[in-house]
């Protein structure tokens, strides 16, 4: 893998959080699917495009995008190699050929200049290092009036996996969770952060808009629950209390589930999310200057 310097993240995919992510890839899938047309849309992406897709996981949005793109290809980029080993069998089993998948971190990975007509994400570019200079790594590699379009989670008590955790607080040390502004998955939250850091890696015409989607956590309440406490932020929170705490937190984390359920039997929960678009200006360079 080239040069990593979000080094915490990189162990963390290419440990127990991407064994889990890569374990249970159709289940993620579901959970945000209903992003998949809105972001790809936004993209633009158009028959001859050659599209980058950040932080692709499993690499549904890969495989989708490449197929918007039948006359270019899709390349997918992601720190984790357990969910990289699963989105090129993925790309296999459905035959997708124009799609590539390299293991990197996109704030140093060397792309060559100009390469991509658009760069997309689902819920990948929250947990940079340095998000100003993941992005102007990102726009150099687009060519000049490139497209950048990506979701990213909004309110954190908008979303219901969230509020769902949050109904624990008196059982488990759930802190700060899910506040925004702080690094990882919600430091992008505030809409003015993603203004300003896209503003200084270099990219104009940025458009923040509201997103929203239904999407199944599991076949059933006590299903989902294990779900969502089997996830990074859930096994944390179990690991620090006590047997009495747990047990208690999975039954009403289960109960809370219950009033979610759909007709099937599905746990359905609300996700809010923001679907921002921006552009690589025509010009003679975009983003912040490179540093050794």
């Amino acid at each position: 893998m080239p040069d990593v310097v979000n080094t915490e993240q990189a162990h963390a995919w290419n440990g127990s959080e991407g064994a889990h992510w890569a374990r249970h890839q159709d289940r993620w899938n579901a959970v945000n699917e209903g992003f998949n047309g809105p972001l790809l849309d936004a993209a633009g992406i158009a028959g001859h495009h050659r599209v980058l897709d950040l932080g692709c996981g499993s690499g549904q949005t890969t495989r989708l995008a490449a197929l918007r793109a039948p006359r270019g290809s899709a390349m997918g980029l992601d720190l984790s190699g357990p969910m990289l080993a699963e989105a090129r069998v993925g790309a296999d089993r459905e035959g997708v050929v124009n799609v590539s998948f390299a293991q990197g971190d996109a704030q140093v990975y060397p792309f060559e200049a100009a390469m991509f007509d658009s760069a997309i994400s689902r819920y990948g570019v929250m947990f940079f290092g340095d998000p100003v200079a993941a992005f102007g790594n990102v726009g150099r590699a687009l060519r000049p009036g490139g497209r950048l379009a990506f979701v990213c989670p909004a309110d954190p008590l908008l979303n219901g996996w969230v509020a769902a955790v949050a109904s624990l607080r008196d059982l488990l040390p759930v802190g700060d969770f899910g506040a925004p502004g702080l690094p990882g998955m919600f430091s992008l939250a505030e809409p003015d952060r993603v203004r300003e850091v896209l503003t200084a890696a270099g990219f104009t015409d940025v458009a923040v808009e509201h997103a929203e989607a239904y999407g199944t956590w599991g076949r059933g309440a006590e299903d989902a629950a294990e779900f969502l406490l089997g996830t990074g932020p859930g096994r944390h929170l179990m690991e620090q209390a006590g047997t009495t705490a747990r047990a208690r937190a999975r039954r009403r984390l289960t109960d809370h589930l219950r009033d979610h359920e759909a007709a099937d039997g599905t746990v359905r929960l609300r996700s809010t999310a923001w679907l921002v678009t921006a552009v690589r200006p025509v010009g003679p360079s975009t983003g912040p200057a490179l540093t050794d």
